[in-house]
């Protein structure tokens, strides 16, 4: 699967879930790991487990694999590496505090 179909898709699995803020990074151009960093926020751990899941569940059914997942017994951040996607879910106070939106900014373009 092309990664911006598998971007596409991760983003509507999310949209379904109502996760909230959105934000979708193209990082082709800061590393050769991934083309896109996607990071949403969920309103309770319940929440961001249950996009995890979601998540998860319509990647696979698309056919595309799942690299791994990392946080999912707290559900304060839930890491989904979707090879050339990685989507970060999580918790309001976690995701103001790693601040990966501007760790993962190309310099100059803030």
């Amino acid at each position: 699967m092309q990664s911006d179909a598998l971007k596409q898709a991760a983003v509507a699995a999310l949209e379904d879930i109502k996760a909230r803020d959105i934000a979708v990074l193209d990082t082709r151009r800061l590393t050769s790991l991934f083309d896109f960093l996607i990071v949403a926020t969920g309103d309770s751990s319940r929440q961001v487990k249950a996009l995890s899941t979601h998540l998860q569940e319509r990647i696979k059914s698309l056919g595309a694999p799942i690299h791994g997942a990392e946080g999912e017994k707290t559900g304060e951040w839930i890491l989904v590496d979707l090879g050339d996607v990685v989507v970060n879910i999580m918790l309001p106070a976690s995701r103001e505090y790693y601040n990966l939106e501007e760790l993962w900014t190309e310099p100059g373009s803030a």
